[in-house]
């Protein structure tokens, strides 16, 4: 009989109900305990958990008695059908844990996830639902979401340890209350995490007889000569010397520069602050005395035409036509994540070929930096109130073996012998050294049904994705992956000091009015950035009033504000 019912209700029933009715009533066990729930919050009743339906921490299967739990989680338009999915077979085998799914297709899921938590209609568990800060706070205050911390602590070895081995994991899931309401996916990468980068082309660098420049001043001369001295070739001043776009990962001309100057986090659309912390302190910088000579410097190579008129407008797509535009290379310079943003990755053409990544540069006053993006922006998998005691554990057990590298070869790849095999004796990963596992070359299809793809939580780190083998040559045809690893690891040791940190939870009183404010200030600096870049308004007799006009800003609550979310972090 379901172990939430009381007593006494059970004696009642019995003598209300026939024999027959009570049996049938009991052969409806599912496996899940307490599927009763209360009317004041519809959370299940917390039961006592049942000891002997678990193994122990660590050891497969989860539960010795077949246990169901709802799940939802986007499907995937390239995965056929999740429910005979294999490793969905194959989790469910290794667990005893049974997965009802509540699926949703993948472009929908944003919309479905604001109804059915705004409904009360969700399932016991929330497998992926890009749930950002704001919803985990919400939904964490209002009971939806079940605090982890000890459920971590008791049952999930392997989360506990990625939280003491990654630096920003706990700051970045733990709300201010001291709660973590969802767990994330993590997935280190050096490209990624060194995102802001410059590719610069070392074919009209040797051509020209020049080196890779190393500070603001040695750029400029590099600039120069790109546009005055037709390293094409073709008799033409068609040369653009550095170009980039803000729809671009990490593309904007400003950002990279600026850096040499003052920190700035400034990187694409919609991404950045303009905050820095020194010693702890949380400052606004884009009306700094260094903020000034950056944008001063930006304006000297927009003036002479060093930066292309359309770097602070035009879109990635533009970018694709001037790297591939025929029958001469024009591009010099662009900053972005990936080259392949721009040129064409093929044996056929190998013009993305001639370019390398720039260093940071250093500015007049000696500052070198770049940004470090590592950190989590969104969770995947929470707990609702609708699970029972027994679900709880079951849940938290079964994600923290979703951070296994045995789950996550599986999950990414299909069976062994499928889509991956163990790498042999000889065969080199990414940095050179032995690898760990190979892919397996298989004909391409749209769909597929032996995987998850990276559905659900997960932990992916530089070691892991660093051990499968990789071609050595970074730029034969399949070696891009190891050629954005060594270019990448260019950027490392010039992490900024001062860069506010990714992944802070800004307090829930604090949030909307934190947006609000984030919105008004970073318009007002862009606007007077591109104005004073391109010279429609003159620096030297402009900035002080640019600088008061924050007064109206509310700059110093804004700088308030995450200076309370970074102390709660």
């Amino acid at each position: 009989m379901r172990k939430g019912w009381k007593k006494s209700s059970a004696i009642l029933m019995c003598v209300v109900l026939s024999c027959v009715i009570v049996l049938a009533a009991c052969s409806k066990d599912t496996g899940n305990s307490g599927n009763d729930k209360t009317e004041e919050t519809g959370q299940k009743e917390t039961n006592a958990v049942q000891e002997d339906l678990f193994t122990a921490v660590g050891t497969y299967p989860i539960v010795n008695k077949q246990m169901t739990l709802k799940m939802f989680a986007p499907q995937l338009p390239t995965i056929e059908n999740m429910e005979t999915n294999t490793y969905t077979k194959f989790l469910e085998e290794k667990t005893n844990i049974k997965i009802a799914w509540d699926l949703v297709p993948s472009n929908a899921l944003e919309d479905r996830k604001q109804l059915m938590l705004a409904s009360g209609d969700y399932p016991e568990v929330i497998l992926q639902a890009n749930l950002t800060r704001e919803e985990q706070m919400k939904y964490g205050k209002q009971g939806v979401f079940l605090p982890l911390n000890e459920l971590v602590d008791k049952y999930a070895p392997n989360i506990k340890k990625a939280l003491a081995d990654i630096p920003y994991m706990k700051s970045s899931i733990t709300a201010p209350d001291g709660n973590i309401y969802a767990l994330p996916q993590i997935n280190e990468c050096y490209h990624c995490d060194n995102a802001l980068k410059l590719w610069i082309n070392k074919a009209w660098l040797d051509k020209l007889g020049l080196q890779l420049p190393t500070t603001t001043e040695e750029f400029y001369q590099v600039l120069k000569a790109f546009k005055e001295q037709d390293p094409n070739g073709n008799g033409k001043k068609d040369e653009l010397p550095l170009t980039g776009s803000d729809e671009m990962w990490a593309g904007n001309v400003s950002a990279f520069l600026m850096n040499a100057f003052i920190v700035d986090d400034y990187t694409e659309k919609n991404a950045g602050t303009f905050l820095s912390v020194k010693d702890s302190k949380v400052d606004f910088v884009a009306n700094k005395d260094e903020w000034k000579q950056g944008l001063e410097y930006l304006n000297k190579l927009y003036k002479e035409g060093l930066i292309d008129p359309a770097a602070f407008t035009q879109n990635a797509d533009a970018i694709q036509q001037l790297a591939n535009r025929e029958p001469d290379n024009i591009m010099g310079a662009v900053t972005t994540a990936l080259i392949s943003y721009g040129y064409n990755m093929s044996e056929t053409q190998p013009r993305h070929k001639d370019y390398v990544t720039l260093p940071p540069l250093k500015g007049p006053s000696g500052v070198q930096q770049t940004l470090n993006f590592a950190g989590i922006s969104k969770s995947q998998f929470a707990i609702t109130n609708k699970a029972t005691a027994d679900q709880q554990i079951a849940a938290i057990r079964l994600a923290d073996y979703l951070y296994t590298e045995e789950a996550i070869v599986l999950q990414e790849n299909g069976p062994e012998g499928q889509g991956w095999r163990k790498a042999e004796d000889g065969e080199l990963d990414i940095d050179g050294k032995q690898a760990k596992y190979a892919y397996i070359q298989r004909e391409s299809k749209q769909t597929h049904n032996d995987g998850w793809e990276q559905i659900g939580p997960s932990l992916r780190t530089y070691a892991y994705r660093s051990s499968w083998m990789a071609i050595q040559d970074p730029l034969a045809d399949g070696g891009y992956g190891t050629r954005l690893n060594t270019e990448s690891k260019k950027y490392e040791s010039f992490h900024s000091k001062e860069m506010y940190p990714n992944g802070v939870f800004i307090a829930q009183d604090d949030a909307e009015i934190a947006a609000q404010l984030k919105t008004t200030i970073i318009d007002y600096t862009k606007s007077n950035m591109a104005q004073f870049i391109t010279g429609s308004k003159d620096i030297s007799k402009e900035w002080d009033a640019y600088v008061k006009g924050f007064d109206g800003l509310q700059l110093g609550k804004y700088i308030e504000i995450y200076q309370k979310a970074l102390g709660n972090s």
